[in-house]
């Protein structure tokens, strides 16, 4: 399906533009807001129905509902989701809730590991397929050839891999105070650059949204 003809689909479907600078404080408010409450409850402790939970726990317990309220929000201004942002939202739940039941901060912890890895392996069975699942999520937004996005999902497969290898490192292997800071800032922006890297290096495969003709 061409741009333009995806173009035309969403305004069929109803779908809905917002400011752009809101849209990100709603993708990263949440993260940043996990970040600062475990800042500050880190070293506290709280007694809750007679169980006994450290700060992270807690500031994991605050997390998920503000992370739904974000993304209601979002839905109620766009009316759609990534199917990638509902499956981040699926595993923030259940290994929050792991979390909080077992009062264990590893649940939580292996969630990133869980959620770069499932893309990592969803892109690597799209690619024994030769298909680029990759572009069934993005072409809407970075209209791309089909070589740029094989070549694209290869690399992004890749990245996604060493992420979730990555994160058991960092968990494993550091404080929770690194780990936090590292999955709030060090992720994210390897990521950010990794893809912006390639689409500099991939602009040649690039196709230019079809533009409306003048009458």
């Amino acid at each position: 399906m061409k741009w333009a003809d995806k173009q035309q689909d969403g305004i069929m479907t109803g779908k809905k533009e917002i400011n752009p600078f809101l849209k990100q404080v709603l993708e990263l408010g949440p993260p940043l807001a996990f970040f600062f409450i475990y800042l500050r409850l880190r070293d506290d402790s709280f007694l809750i129905g007679g169980t006994e939970y450290s700060g992270f726990i807690v500031a994991t317990i605050i997390f998920v509902p503000l992370m739904l309220a974000a993304m209601g929000i979002l839905w109620f201004l766009t009316g759609k989701l990534s199917r990638m942002q509902i499956f981040t939202a699926f595993m923030v739940i259940f290994f929050g809730g792991l979390t909080a039941w077992f009062n264990d901060e590893r649940f939580f912890k292996m969630k990133t590991t869980l959620v770069y890895g499932f893309f990592s392996l969803i892109m690597g069975i799209g690619l024994l397929q030769g298909k680029s699942y990759l572009a069934y999520v993005l072409d809407e937004v970075l209209p791309m050839r089909d070589e740029g996005w094989m070549i694209l999902t290869r690399r992004l497969c890749a990245c996604f891999a060493v992420l979730a290898v990555a994160n058991e490192v960092v968990w494993r292997t550091l404080s929770t105070d690194l780990w936090v800071k590292i999955e709030t800032f060090g992720f994210p922006i390897a990521l950010m650059v990794f893809l912006m890297l390639q689409i500099s290096m991939l602009q040649s495969y690039m196709e230019e949204p079809d533009r409306p003709q003048k009458k």
